[in-house]
C-alpha cells in the first residue's frame, strides 16, 4: 500500500501540508492565525446569558493542548497524527477485509481520534518547549488585543486583574484599569486593552464601545 493511492490521498496531503508549516516555522513567519484560537476562549463567552462559561471553553482547549504550544506547531502535529493514525486504519482494514475504507471515511474515523491525541502530546510538548515565544513578546504588542477581567472591579485608580493572550496563544495576566473615568469594568467582562502606561494597562469594556453613538452607525 503506497501513500499515494487514492485512498490514502487525504494523508498524503495532511503531510504535504505539514511540511509547509514546518517550513514556515523555520524561515519565522508563523505568527499568522495564532491569535485565533487564543481569543476563542473570550468569543465563546457569549454576549447572552447561558451560553457557555469562558471558563469551560478554556479547560476545553487546555485539554486539547490549544494554547500550550503556537498553532503552527499544533497543527503540524495534527496533520502528522492524522497522516499516521489513517495509514494505520488503512493498513489495518486491509489486513482485516482485503481491501482498504473509503477515503472520506478513514478520514472521519482518523481525525475523530487525532485530535484528542493531539492534546495528549501538546501538553507536555509545551512544558518542555523552551519559552522563548512568550518570553520575546513585548508587553506593548498586548496593546489592541481583547482581555477578560478575572477578578474584582476595575475602577480608576483602582484597578482590577484581566487575562489576554498574545499572538502566540499563551496568557498573560495584567492589571487594567477603565480609559473612561467614569467607568466601571466587573468581573467577566470583555475588554478592548487601549493603552498602557508603565505597567499598568487601560481598558474599554466592549459592551460599552457598542452602546456608544460613536460606534453606532
Amino acid at each position: 500500500m503506497t501513500l499515494l493511492e487514492p485512498h490514502n490521498l487525504p494523508f498524503a496531503a495532511a503531510l504535504v501540508v505539514m511540511l509547509v508549516l514546518a517550513v514556515v516555522q523555520l524561515i519565522g513567519v508563523a505568527d499568522f492565525g495564532v491569535a485565533d484560537f487564543g481569543d476563542a476562549d473570550i468569543d465563546a463567552g457569549g454576549d447572552a446569558d447561558g451560553m457557555p462559561d469562558a471558563s469551560m471553553f478554556d479547560g476545553l482547549l487546555t485539554l486539547l493542548g490549544i494554547g500550550r504550544v503556537p498553532l503552527t506547531i499544533w497543527l503540524a502535529l495534527f496533520l502528522f497524527l492524522f497522516a499516521g493514525i489513517g495509514l494505520s486504519i488503512q493498513e489495518l482494514a486491509q489486513s482485516l477485509t482485503g481491501s482498504p475504507l473509503y477515503s472520506w471515511l478513514a478520514a472521519l474515523f482518523a481525525g475523530a481520534a487525532a485530535v484528542p491525541v493531539t492534546g495528549v502530546f501538546a501538553r507536555p510538548l509545551g512544558r518542555a518547549m523552551p519559552k522563548d515565544h512568550t518570553t520575546a513578546v513585548s508587553t506593548e504588542s498586548l496593546i489592541g488585543r481583547r482581555a477578560t477581567i478575572t477578578d474584582g472591579v476595575a475602577r480608576a485608580n483602582s484597578p482590577a486583574r484581566a487575562k489576554v493572550k498574545d499572538i502566540h496563544g499563551q496568557t498573560h495576566h495584567v492589571m487594567v484599569e477603565p480609559h473612561e473615568a467614569a467607568s466601571e469594568i466587573h468581573a467577566g467582562d470583555e475588554v478592548l486593552l487601549v493603552r498602557r502606561e508603565g505597567n499598568q494597562f487601560y481598558a474599554t469594556a466592549l459592551a460599552e464601545r457598542r452602546l456608544s453613538p460613536t460606534h453606532s452607525s
